[in-house]
């Protein structure tokens, strides 16, 4: 191998991880803009705590989607605030609970309540 492979790899490497960065991005805006239709068509007969359950998934879905533009025009992260997001996994997955508790199989049950245990347990060590 010799030292002229080096950065054409380095190169090819930073190239592979921008076209899954645009991937995703593309991905989670077509998600985002299939729930964005989703709520003006039916905003009216949904709940109150769903709605604001979905609103909280597009302002994040935003910063994610602003996140990766950054990533790929800028080169940099935005700032991850790591509280903030076991805070939200924390609450999404409990609402998910309280509507299919009753409808999951018991292993994925007892996975799930106990990641909910380990955010818990990380969200005191950050505090």
């Amino acid at each position: 191998m010799s030292d002229n492979s080096k950065p054409d790899e380095g190169r090819e490497n930073f190239n592979k991880q921008n076209e899954r960065r645009i991937e995703a991005l593309l991905e989670m805006n077509g998600k985002y803009v299939l729930t964005q239709r989703h709520l003006e068509q039916n905003s009216s007969i949904t709940s109150l705590d769903n709605l604001k359950n979905v609103f909280k998934l597009q302002e994040e879905r935003e910063s994610q989607m602003d996140n990766l533009k950054n990533i790929v025009a800028y080169g940099k992260h935005a700032e991850v605030d790591e509280v903030r997001n076991i805070k939200r996994n924390l609450e999404f997955t409990d609402h998910y609970l309280q509507h299919h508790e009753a409808h999951m199989d018991e292993a994925t049950l007892q996975k799930t309540k106990e990641k909910q245990e380990h955010r818990k347990e990380q969200l005191d060590f950050l505090d």
